[in-house]
């Protein structure tokens, strides 16, 4: 398939993250583009207004008939009418991640894998690229504060992909260069087992150009199978990895940092946002730009202007009472990490955790894991389970989490109930949202809760 011959592409699940990231490319490219997503969100809201079409009802008679492409999610149900009637009607139809191997098959690929981080590490090293003058190109699986959007347009050859183990997307690429950030049990609805998972990681790495580059963080299950090519080993602070960080200062909030790499200290790195995890993606992303030739300073003014990415340790409101943080987690690993950043820059405080479970399998698989994150809060408020693409389980809720909490509080509530249930409360001091789902649409409430307080 030419892509470049394509005039009008239908979009199943354009509301998507990584969905709307490919949409904003075609757009930008010239392309008819229009959608269907089940609800209507902020995101959906944006790709209107950028002149494309969206509709919300699973209709065929509103889905148009001339469409070059089809491109679907896999969070697509199998019974729904609009790919049914496009498969029927033998449209051409392609996966989301058949298409991101197609764009980057003749093009310079930077692929950041990894059961967590890969969002920032990716992001981190498209805005360095973006800033020395390197350039790139970005689809990348959140919102990148500096540029308000989740896909970046260069005019090079280079792409940045955020490389996606779930439906194993990721071995549609074949990177020049790739990072493994995490290799974590997730998925295992995809892949049974950590074996399994540990293979999917194992045939990624192995798709890695020969000439290629693969920074991987120290300790993985998969480290001593790793394929015969140039790779740098990363860490926060393990002393036998390649490059890892020496020193850290909390500073407004955010980090001053030193860096061992190869032996050589290398001083002065600035995060401006919260998260010690954070120091060890941009570490990861250091290892990128190091490879690339970036010049030092560049790479230090490039991390040093970093803002952010929506819903990644993002700080919603903050004043002498109360700071609000939001953040994406939806893994025990994610979580233990978010939290423990948190009591590091607020160790004086109580820390209420509002959590939305994502998945019933995940719920399922990993409730014991979940429940020991969560209980280094003070305070836990567990709402019910955000499906997603699945159908419940049953004898799977959030109960499985919560009888196993071990926090001084704790309380089990529906998602609707959860305003109510902080609105009276008079022990509050740092607030966090926690999930992939939707708690997002209780942000602004929250907010307005503790403006009013």
């Amino acid at each position: 398939m030419n892509l470049n011959e394509l005039k009008r592409i239908y979009f199943l699940g354009i509301g998507g993250i990584g969905m709307s990231a490919l949409a904003r490319y075609f757009k930008n490219a010239g392309v008819e583009v229009s959608g269907y997503d089940k609800t209507p969100t902020a995101l959906t809201d944006e790709l209107q207004r950028e002149g494309m079409s969206v509709i919300f009802e699973d209709e065929v008679a509103l889905m148009p008939k001339e469409a070059d492409l089809v491109i679907y999610t896999p969070a697509i149900p199998k019974d729904h009418k609009g790919l049914n009637y496009y498969r029927e009607n033998n449209y051409p139809l392609q996966k989301r991640s058949e298409v991101l191997g197609l764009i980057s098959a003749d093009k310079f690929t930077i692929a950041v894998a990894g059961s967590h981080g890969k969002t920032t590490v990716s992001s981190m090293i498209a805005h360095i690229l973006t800033q020395s003058g390197y350039g790139c190109s970005a689809f990348l699986g959140g919102i990148a504060v500096n540029y308000h959007s989740n896909f970046l347009s260069g005019n090079n050859n280079v792409v940045v992909i955020e490389a996606d183990e779930f439906d194993r997307s990721f071995h549609r690429l074949s990177p020049d260069v790739a990072v493994i950030t995490a290799v974590d049990t997730d998925h295992l609805d995809i892949y049974g087992t950590k074996e399994g998972i540990d293979e999917a990681f194992l045939v990624f790495a192995g798709r890695v150009h020969e000439e290629g580059f693969l920074a991987i963080k120290t300790q993985q299950s998969i480290n001593d199978r790793l394929p015969v090519l140039d790779k740098a080993f990363y860490s926060l602070n393990d002393i036998e990895a390649d490059i890892y960080c020496t020193k850290y200062w909390v500073v407004d909030g955010g980090y001053l940092f030193n860096l061992s790499y190869y032996g050589k200290e290398l001083k002065g790195f600035r995060l401006r946002i919260g998260g010690f995890h954070n120091i060890e993606n941009a570490i990861a992303a250091v290892a990128v730009a190091k490879e690339l030739k970036i010049a030092e300073e560049e790479i230090k003014a490039a991390l040093a202007s970093f803002k952010g990415i929506k819903r990644r340790f993002e700080k919603l409101f903050e004043n002498e009472r109360f700071t609000f943080i939001d953040d994406y987690a939806h893994h025990p690993e994610e979580i233990r990490v978010f939290l423990e950043s948190v009591k590091e820059l607020y160790p004086t405080k109580k820390i209420t955790a509002v959590f939305q479970p994502h998945l019933f399998t995940r719920t399922r698989d990993l409730a014991d894991d979940f429940a020991k994150a969560l209980s280094i809060a003070n305070e836990v408020i567990l709402l019910d389970i955000y499906p997603a693409r699945e159908q419940a389980i049953e004898g799977v809720s959030s109960q499985l989490i919560f009888d196993k909490l071990t926090c001084p509080q704790k309380q089990l509530i529906t998602k609707t109930e959860l305003l109510n249930t902080l609105q009276p409360k008079t022990d509050l001091e740092v607030i966090l949202t926690i999930g992939a789902g939707d708690i997002d649409k209780y942000l602004t409430g929250i907010k307005e809760i503790l403006r009013g307080k």
